[in-house]
């Protein structure tokens, strides 16, 4: 990714019109190759091989896909065949669903010869926006972090601990866990970031990590299973973790290791937010034990790839031969672990109340 002084965002329409452009992040944190994506299944194979990753990302990329399916077959089926292709990439992530449904709503009424033009119009509508929300829930949880940079000595930082990657590189731009730190940086609070490895695939020391080093914020990498210890000896101020999909009663689905680390920070009286976007509720759902878990190879797991001494990326196997590994991405943390959800609209309870204060419209759909 470029230095944080070029600021470009995560996934941007190409010149010429015809695609969408944004990077492999496979290769993070020792390199971040520019991808472009011009048809449906570069857009579905960038999501399933996890090229690009995070819920809102995942959505905005989806749309770019739907419009790039849109130029080969502008049909009512082969914009259903589309909308069912991206659908299956990636199961738990509810922004997938959210920006695909948005798109069928709104081609399913135009003649086939005006639906790609208008697809691509609100895929980028989509990104924009996306921008829009993470800055607003910058704005929201920065009070917070503000808050308790005054029960702080002077100078003593607010130390935050974060899981997974939430931040630009999982969004269009900003993130959602991450926005609410980049302002207080940029605004002078000192603060400091505990970022979690995030087995198995790593995204915090590859690319939270990365993230927070362009944007100058002082951080630590510690284990996965440092968090507890960290809270139990007074040295997290707050916990800041995004979210896949939240469910109407608040239950929040988010990385493996996000449960773990809410009971943590109940027990040592931690306050725990979740930082997501509207388009990560699932109104649909009354609460997690129906979100589909999604299960991935058990390679993430045996296999790590790392930067050798004399600069070779090479993969080596961690386990024995013949272990089987189970790999389950997600988990659900219970809504009375969780403080409280930042939105862009604001912060609230997680409960259907807290969340039905804040997007009251839901309550009639």
């Amino acid at each position: 990714m470029p230095p944080v002084t070029e600021h470009r965002r995560t996934l941007w329409p190409a010149p010429d019109g015809r695609a969408a452009l944004t990077y492999d992040q496979r290769f993070l944190p020792h390199a971040l190759p520019e991808l472009r994506l011009e048809r449906l299944e570069d857009a579905a194979a960038a999501i399933a091989e996890m090229k690009v990753r995070g819920a809102p990302l995942i959505g905005a990329v989806a749309a770019f896909g739907v419009a790039f399916a849109m130029r080969e077959e502008p049909s009512d089926a082969g914009l259903g065949a589309a909308c069912d292709r991206l659908a299956r990439t990636r199961p738990t992530a509810v922004n997938l669903r959210w920006a695909l449904e948005r798109l069928h709503t709104l081609l399913r009424p135009l003649p086939p010869s005006e639906r790609a033009a208008r697809a691509f119009a609100e895929a980028v509508a989509i990104a924009e926006e996306d921008v829009a929300v993470n800055r607003a829930i910058g704005e929201r949880g920065f009070a917070l972090i503000e808050a308790a940079a005054r029960r702080k000595r002077p100078g003593e930082p607010v130390r935050v601990l974060t899981h997974c990657n939430a931040g630009r590189l999982a969004t269009v731009d900003w993130g959602t866990a991450t926005a609410p730190i980049y302002l207080a940086h940029r605004r002078g609070l000192a603060v400091h970031v505990w970022v979690d490895e995030t087995r198995p695939r790593n995204q915090g020391a590859a690319i939270t990590a990365f993230e927070l080093g362009q944007e100058g914020v002082p951080h630590t990498v510690i284990a996965d299973n440092a968090g507890g210890h960290l809270m139990r000896e007074g040295l997290v101020d707050l916990c800041i973790v995004g979210a896949d999909r939240v469910a109407r009663n608040g239950d929040v689905t988010n990385k493996i290791g996000t449960y773990l680390k809410a009971l943590a920070a109940f027990d040592n009286r931690v306050p725990f937010y979740v930082a997501l976007p509207s388009s990560t509720i699932d109104w649909r759902l009354a609460d997690g034990t129906a979100v589909p878990i999604e299960e991935r190879s058990g390679d993430e797991l045996a296999l790590v790839a790392g930067r050798t001494a004399d600069g070779r990326i090479e993969t080596v196997r961690i386990t024995p031969e013949g272990s089987p590994c189970g790999n389950w991405a997600f988990d659900v943390t219970p809504a009375r672990l969780v403080t409280a959800f930042v939105t862009e609209r604001g912060v609230c309870p997680a409960s259907e109340a807290g969340l039905l204060s804040l997007f009251p419209e839901a309550a009639a759909a």
